[in-house]
């Protein structure tokens, strides 16, 4: 059994009917409950919650307060390669748009690896094309010891792989995988994943099966906003999350929410989200789930960052650079897609006290649990 077979038992159009259907009582039931279920997730992404906005924004406050007290952690993504072998409509590393191709070797590695210590961050995301016979387990295996003794984290966002790659991979200091499905509606999906491993719709779904299954410890899920109607697509993600809680609950989650932003090739969203219905969102996330780990990354301004981060989130990445070799290298011709916070670290970090918050180099569990 994994994910897919739950996945088959939701019908996306009842799930989206019911979601608008949603009234104010529903909204007012499930704010006044101690524990939300799927259908209070329901209400409180609806259009009728959207005048009960502060009341989420106090409840979830509250609620991450009490889980993660008032710690920031602070993350960077390192871009390893844009080879992609496969054709995705919204993505700047696609392999139909016409961009320079660049892998970095060792000691490329090695002098972004610096540059980001530099700044002070203990925890790495490894981000790379899927490219799987160029950027795959032989050129896992040989980077990862490499970069691993720098970083008391290291995470990973890369093609999906077999449990017995994410085994080996833990061994050599693999901590976590964030997989995004990008949207959860099959037609939509096929219609924006034209080439290559990606197409595999249920493949990329049984994922995080895989990863809880091969003992990774943190797995983020998400949908990629703007693919398809936002309150449905998130709605799965959450569906997702609670399947994986109750059959994995020995595994840490994430989620992210990144919102589609320019890149080559220049795709539309399909559905747009302000930034109050961001808001909405995140604060739904945390009443539905006061121990998920809800993540903002630099594809959000500095306003919308700054004014967000009290009311769910957990850890932000800053000073993110999305083209291999960004940071000792200053290559910019290369990105996967365009940044909105352009802020240094330390300046990321200054906000953060500002807030009156902690910000944390490392994962927030592992820098608190010893």
């Amino acid at each position: 059994m994994s994910f897919v077979d739950r996945f088959k038992q939701l019908n996306w159009d009842d799930i989206s009917l019911s979601i608008y259907a949603k009234t104010a009582e529903d909204v007012e039931r499930a704010l006044a409950k101690p524990k939300r279920d799927l259908e209070d997730f329901k209400a409180l992404i609806s259009p009728a919650a959207e005048p009960y906005l502060e009341q989420m924004a106090q409840q979830s406050f509250a609620l991450t307060r009490k889980r993660f007290g008032h710690t920031m952690s602070l993350y960077i993504p390192l871009y390893l390669s844009n080879l992609c072998a496969n054709a995705c409509s919204y993505c700047g590393f696609s392999m139909e748009n016409r961009i320079k191709r660049r892998t970095l070797t060792k000691s490329e590695i090695e002098a972004e690896v610096t540059a980001i210590k530099a700044m002070k961050f203990d925890s790495v995301l490894l981000v790379t094309g899927e490219h799987e016979t160029k950027v795959g387990m032989n050129y896992f295996r040989e980077m990862l010891p490499a970069i691993k003794p720098s970083f008391n984290y290291l995470a990973m966002e890369v093609q999906p792989l077999e449990q017995q790659d994410y085994a080996e991979l833990k061994t050599l200091g693999l901590d976590a995988v964030m997989v995004y499905q990008e949207t959860y509606h099959p037609s939509t999906y096929a219609q924006h994943h034209l080439r290559g491993n990606k197409t595999n719709f249920e493949f990329r779904l049984e994922t995080p099966d895989r990863l809880a299954q091969a003992g990774i410890d943190k797995i983020g899920i998400g949908a990629l906003i703007g693919l398809e109607e936002w309150r449905t697509d998130c709605f799965f993600v959450a569906a997702h999350l609670d399947y994986l809680e109750r059959r994995y609950w020995q595994t840490r989650y994430s989620i992210s929410f990144p919102r589609l932003r320019p890149c080559e090739g220049g795709l539309q969203p399909k559905s747009v989200m302000s930034d109050k219905q961001l808001v909405q969102l995140i604060c739904a996330y945390r009443l539905f789930n006061p121990q998920v780990e809800l993540s903002l990354s630099t594809r959000e301004s500095e306003v919308f960052r700054d004014n967000v981060l009290p009311l769910g989130i957990t850890a932000m990445s800053a000073a993110s650079k999305t083209q291999p070799g960004g940071y000792a290298l200053e290559e910019t011709e290369l990105e996967q897609f365009e940044i909105s916070d352009e802020r240094s670290a330390s300046r990321v970090e200054a906000m953060i006290r500002s807030k009156g918050f902690d910000p944390v180099w490392r994962d927030w569990h592992s820098a608190y649990s010893g």
